[in-house]
């Protein structure tokens, strides 16, 4: 075990997210209409498609959007010519900072993305400057309420999960535990987890990370706000950062 959890940290602002649920549920259409037009409606067939159906659901996304979701992608209801593109940049601190957005303007979502960065005092990098830092990796979190360590980390290990993180403190209500998968593996030990009726609270693919980099006082508040307007862009999907930034200088 790879010692406390730090997601929650770097996702501090994580009680805001019913205020932007339709934000969320935005982002998520868009991919599962992307990922449907491209492999197909059937989700058995359709990796892509698993997973954004996936985080739709443990974004709470009710059934009937999501089904729509997918028929607009796959009966050619959206037209929009929308592509992935990643953004690699550096933030105060020393901080790396990657970039997944969903566009059909380039043009556009490069302007957004570097008015943030130059905002709080970062700046866009090279492909590749920053991505050697970070392994692609399945993130399920569990939720702690009555989870013992030695269930959660046997379930998790026994059917292929790479590492199982605790949470720093199982006493919040939010508090969960975070099993990190490869690419692979995802949807099997998701799966593994959910039959042995563990409470799943999100699910997502993501970059994670080898270390992570402690940023304080100005530096911190310019990660987290940045990281803030960057995620309220509506072509980005995730933000990714190595940041540790200390419980004492997150701020409700």
């Amino acid at each position: 075990m790879a010692g406390h959890n730090k997601w929650s940290k770097v996702k501090h602002r994580k009680a805001v997210v019913d205020k932007r649920r339709s934000k969320v549920w935005s982002k998520v259409s868009r991919a599962i209409i992307v990922a449907a037009r491209h492999g197909g409606p059937d989700p058995n067939f359709n990796l892509s498609l698993r997973y954004a159906i996936d985080e739709a659901r443990y974004a709470n996304m009710p059934r009937d959007v999501i089904d729509r979701a997918v028929q607009k992608g796959a009966g050619g209801g959206d037209m929009s010519a929308y592509e992935n593109v990643r953004y690699e940049a550096y933030a105060p601190g020393g901080i790396a900072v990657i970039i997944d957005a969903l566009t059909d303007n380039r043009t556009r979502t490069a302007t957004d993305v570097r008015n943030a960065l130059g905002a709080h005092g970062g700046n866009l990098g090279a492909s590749g400057c920053v991505a050697y830092l970070f392994h692609s990796r399945g993130r399920i979190a569990v939720l702690a309420r009555g989870v013992a360590e030695d269930s959660i980390l046997e379930a998790a290990l026994n059917s292929g999960a790479l590492d199982v993180q605790a949470p720093a403190d199982a006493s919040e209500d939010d508090a969960a535990w975070t099993v990190l998968t490869d690419v692979a593996s995802f949807h099997q030990v998701k799966e593994s987890l959910e039959m042995a009726r563990f409470t799943i609270g999100e699910v997502e693919l993501g970059m994670i990370p080898e270390q992570h980099v402690t940023v304080r006082g100005e530096n911190a508040q310019n990660v987290m706000a940045l990281v803030e307007q960057l995620e309220d862009l509506d072509d980005v999907q995730k933000v990714y950062t190595n940041a540790d930034i200390p419980d004492d200088e997150i701020k409700d």
